[in-house]
């Protein structure tokens, strides 16, 4: 089985709106939804998890049920942080995922994701443990230097060395439990970047990369918005052969 904790609990401060960034609708949908909708009709994913922000339980029940999603079996109060959140959605699996089955994370704003991404994703997990969405740096990279509080740099990186890391990333149930566990055990979990991954690579743990895109990008701004309503314009564009006009969502 595969099941697809999807992360809707952020606040969305950074966007500067007055509800999180998940519920702004865009051409008639809210975000969330726009996202939940690649899973629920990609073929690999059995079911759906939601971890969701403690105030916008009753919401996104309503959302489920107004835009069919019926994947989604699974609706959860999300944490403080993104570790927090993770560990709660693991939590409640517990009993319903076999050790061997695949759990696949993916941001609930990141809705420019394929079903080619999550397909391959999943593909390697099942293959190798885990399967973390990549694509090479094409951006070039110097390091900060820190006796100039990070304003220039003397230091250059080779970008061909490096690979961007993004979501989804699946894992077998078992190894995510234990990366958790283990993590706890240290005491590592708030003193690391917020991600899996990084989480992974404080333990030493092999990341196994699969398909990405330098498109899948996560909503972090309103420009972010602009450019997703643009491109969901741009697919209705090309499969009615019509312009379509911006919509006039309140943000």
């Amino acid at each position: 089985m595969v099941t697809a904790i999807i992360l809707a609990a952020g606040s969305g401060r950074r966007t500067g709106l007055s509800i999180p960034k998940q519920f702004v609708e865009v051409c008639g949908k809210p975000i969330i939804v726009h996202t939940l909708e690649k899973f629920q009709h990609c073929e690999s994913v059995d079911e759906i998890e939601i971890v969701c922000h403690k105030d916008y339980l009753q919401t996104m029940s309503g959302l489920i049920r107004q835009f069919q999603l019926s994947k989604v079996r699974h609706l959860v109060e999300g944490g403080d942080t993104y570790q927090g959140s993770v560990i709660k959605g693991i939590d409640a699996l517990e009993g319903v995922c076999a050790l061997e089955d695949i759990v696949s994370i993916h941001f609930g704003v990141s809705p420019f994701v394929s079903e080619e991404i999550i397909e391959d994703s999943i593909r390697v997990a099942k293959e190798k443990g885990n399967g973390i969405s990549a694509d090479p740096v094409v951006l070039c990279l110097a390091q900060k230097d820190r006796s100039d509080s990070g304003h220039s740099s003397i230091v250059g990186a080779d970008r061909d060395s490096f690979m961007g890391l993004n979501s989804p990333q699946s894992f077998r149930y078992a190894l995510l439990r234990a990366l958790y566990d283990e993590g706890k055990k240290r005491g590592i979990l708030s003193t690391i970047d917020p991600h899996t991954t990084s989480l992974m690579a404080a333990l030493g743990e092999r990341l196994y990369f699969s398909k990405g895109s330098s498109s899948n990008i996560k909503i972090t701004t309103q420009e972010d918005l602009r450019l997703f309503e643009g491109w969901l314009l741009a697919d209705d564009s090309r499969a009615t052969g019509k312009p379509e006009k911006p919509s006039r969502d309140k943000r």
